[in-house]
Formats: structure tokens, C-alpha cells, sequence
């Protein structure tokens, strides 16, 4: 089962080497970058005094593996096998019967007002258990992030990567017509549940973005008449103006990988560029000194660069330079205009937004521009962010037409995989933060 993910990986990432898909008793069939998800089979979890939320934990584990394309789940009604109880054998004749791969058994229960999962996951081809048998427990309140942590550790098993189903997005929600839109900010789980509002619509918030630890989110508002960058705490919804220079205006903020610094954009007298001060509001630091526009600053995961948006060489595209400023290098070469770049935290692709042809594009291309690939294309596709483990990006897509409006979807990095997040109405601006400790 290792061996069979880890080259369905190496296919997403648009790389050489599926002899080691072929070997031993799994195996995936590539047809241009097309992967055939894994058969899994995800019996009802046994209740064992959780009543209703044994159902619901066990369905929300399924949505989120099948959710990523890589796996398929193979409905109950053809299940041979049933457990009613945790501990049964595994009889592997009857899973290898109706083709599934791998087989995740499991148990919901209470336990000193806390919700018990313990499950256990089985490669039904090699007839062995992947790992220890699992227990995690929660409150009963946060069920889904107790279910959404099983989903990670299988994920993690099979994949041998991190997963990112634990996690929340940061957004911004929109409602109203097009020409009196309403927006404030909003925090939901990665899959567009528990959303919570942060702010009401008194004012615009644009761009928020999480800290690396989740605890802190920066946005631009207008609150004062015009766009300042606002620090908020999480948990307590309670912020601060940071420090403004009299006569500027500041926006596109996004914190250093270590959360103690700030990189952002300064508009004075008609001029932008990039500053970088300390979280605290201290050491404005100027990083670039263009008659041109730079905005939408994005450190890489080291924090030793980072990358931006500029229109000096005429037209807007996408620019690397150090992180204590210095010469920038244009990146972005291909047709059209490049924006919004963002860079992955495995550190090894930047996403971006692309306007060419009257259309809208979400790609990613290396580091060094080189790779260009283009993942989606609408009428505006916009703002891309990554998931915790780089392998899924979220964006903002628009409708046209004066009854269009913005919603959030997600998709691979291969370009597969596209879906819509629902349960969230209008929607824009995305930024993923990370696993949730």
C-alpha cells in the first residue's frame, strides 16, 4: 500500500518513476496523470455508547479520504464482512472478494465525558495491519476535529506525508449584490464547516492571513476611511491597527514563517512598495524602491526570500528577491500577467494567479519559473492558498453576470480534483492555516 500511494504522489508532483507502483500486490493505473483512486472500505465504526456521533464521525473520516481523489470508498451495501464488534478477525478472503485494498475498522465510545475513537488499518493484499491500532479522544463538542484527526493519521499512514484535513481557513464572506457587496471576515474547517464570523460588515476587510501558529490573523480594513493592516486574535476576535507611517496607506500583509515579522505594502504619494517591520509594529525596514507597484509579498518557508508582484518591467509578473531586500529577479516569463503569488511550504513551487487570453488561471511553477503548469481557467479565478502538507490549493472563483458571485473551491496539484466548498455561501479570499495542534 506504501509503495502504491507513494507513486500516485510522485504522479501529482508530475514526475518520472511508477516502477514502484508496479511492484508487489497494489498497484495504480496512470493514463496521462489520470490516477485510479485506492478501494477502501470504511465499515459503519461500532458504538460503543457514543450513539448518533459513531455515525457521523465514521462518515466525516470517509469524506475527507475520498475527498482528496485518492482513494474510492466502496459502498457498505456490498460489504461481505461485518463488525460488530471491535476486535473481530479480519477475514481478508471477504475483502479481497469485493476489491478492497485497504480496510479502516474502528470504534466510537465515551469515556470521562470525552469521545473515544480506537481504530486500526489493514492492507487486505499483503493480510497485515499498517501500524499500531490508534486511540484518540475529544470533547463531544469537537467531534469533527477528533474525526478529521483519524482521517490525518490514515492519511499520513498510507501516504507517508502529513495530511491537512484538521485544519481552518480564514476567509472572506461576502453577501449582497455586486455593487453593495458585504464582506467580513469568517474562520471555517478546511471542509466548510463551523463557520464562525470574526467581524461584522461595517467596514471592507480584504486579504487575511494566518499566522504560522494559527493564533493571529492579519488583514487589511477600512475602518479608518482607508486600508490599514489590522492584527486580530483568534480566539478572543479582538484587534489593533499596527503602526502607520501619517499620509500612507498599508495593505497585502503576511507574516514571516516564524510569525515574528510582517511583510507587507506601503502606498505613499502614488509610489508601492515592500516594507517589512516586527510583528510588534516596530523596525519598518524598506525592501524595495520601484516607481513601479509591489504588492501580494509571500516568504518562503525558510524565510530566507521572498516573492512578489511587480509591474516594472511593464506589465505585472512575479519577482523573487532576499528577504533583507536586494536586487529582485523576474521569475514569470510565459503570456499574460502574473499576481497573487504564493509559496508552497514543502518549499518547492510557488502558485499564482494568471490573466492571458480574457481568462483567469490558478498554476504553479518552480521556484526558479521554470514548469509553468496551469491548473484551472474561468472567467476569474483568483488568490490561491495552500494546504498545510502543499499538496491541495484553495482559490476564489467568480460567476459572471450581475447575479454572479464569489465562491471557494479546491484542487490538486496535478489539476485534478477540482470541487466547490459548500456551506459557505459567497466566499473569497482564502488563506489555509496550519494542523491544528
Amino acid at each position: 500500500m506504501v509503495r502504491w500511494i507513494l507513486a500516485a504522489m510522485a504522479a501529482l508532483m508530475m514526475t518520472a518513476g511508477l516502477a514502484a507502483a508496479q511492484q508487489g500486490p497494489l498497484h495504480i493505473e496512470i493514463d496521462e496523470g489520470v490516477i485510479e483512486p485506492l478501494p477502501y472500505a470504511l465499515p459503519s465504526f461500532v458504538d460503543e455508547g457514543a450513539g448518533g456521533l459513531t455515525h457521523d464521525i465514521t462518515r466525516v473520516i470517509a469524506d475527507d479520504l475520498s475527498g482528496t481523489g485518492l482513494f474510492r470508498e466502496i459502498p457498505e451495501a456490498a460489504h461481505i464482512q461485518r463488525f460488530g464488534v471491535f476486535d473481530t478477525p479480519v477475514s481478508y478472503a471477504d475483502w479481497q472478494a469485493i476489491n478492497a485494498q485497504a480496510l479502516i475498522v474502528g470504534a466510537v465510545g465515551m469515556s470521562g465525558g470525552k469521545v473515544v475513537v480506537k481504530f486500526r488499518l489493514f492492507d487486505i493484499y499483503s493480510g497485515a495491519q499498517l501500524g499500531d491500532g490508534q486511540q484518540l479522544a475529544a470533547s463531544p463538542q469537537s467531534w469533527r476535529r477528533l474525526a478529521h484527526k483519524v482521517a490525518d493519521v490514515i492519511y499520513a499512514r498510507v501516504t507517508g506525508e502529513s495530511g491537512y484535513f484538521d485544519s481552518r481557513v480564514v476567509f472572506v464572506s461576502e453577501s449582497g449584490p455586486k455593487d453593495q457587496r458585504q464582506k467580513r471576515l469568517a474562520v471555517m474547517d478546511y471542509d466548510g464547516a463551523n463557520v464562525t464570523y470574526l467581524t461584522d460588515s461595517s467596514t471592507i476587510v480584504l486579504a487575511p492571513r494566518f499566522s504560522p501558529q494559527g493564533d493571529r490573523i492579519l488583514y487589511t480594513t477600512f475602518e479608518t476611511g482607508f486600508p490599514r493592516i489590522k492584527m486580530m486574535d483568534v480566539g478572543s476576535a479582538s484587534g489593533q491597527l499596527l503602526p502607520e507611517v501619517p499620509g500612507t496607506m498599508t495593505f497585502a500583509p503576511r507574516f514571516s514563517p516564524d510569525g515574528n515579522s510582517i511583510v507587507y505594502s506601503l502606498e505613499q504619494n502614488g509610489n508601492t512598495d515592500l516594507f517589512q517591520m516586527s510583528v510588534n509594529g516596530g523596525g519598518a525596514q524598506r525592501l524595495t524602491n520601484s516607481p513601479a507597484i509591489e504588492t501580494a509579498p509571500s516568504f518562503s518557508p525558510d524565510g530566507a526570500r521572498i516573492v512578489f508582484e511587480s509591474d516594472r518591467s511593464g506589465t505585472q509578473q512575479i519577482y523573487v528577491m532576499p528577504v533583507g531586500g536586494g536586487e529582485p529577479v523576474r521569475i514569470s516569463f510565459g503570456e499574460g500577467r502574473y499576481g497573487t503569488p504564493v509559496w508552497s511550504p514543502r518549499g518547492d513551487l510557488i502558485a499564482f494567479t494568471k490573466q492571458a487570453g480574457g481568462r483567469f488561471f490558478i498554476g504553479v511553477m518552480r521556484t526558479d519559473g521554470s514548469e509553468e503548469r496551469l491548473l484551472t481557467a474561468s472567467f476569474l479565478d483568483e488568490g490561491p492558498t495552500w494546504s498545510p502538507n502543499g499538496r491541495v490549493i484553495m482559490f476564489t472563483r467568480e460567476s459572471p453576470g450581475a447575479s454572479g458571485g464569489a465562491k471557494l473551491y479546491t484542487v490538486d496539484i496535478s489539476g485534478r480534483n477540482l470541487k466547490a466548498i459548500e456551506g459557505v455561501g459567497g466566499a473569497s479570499d482564502p488563506t489555509w492555516g496550519p494542523l491544528l495542534p
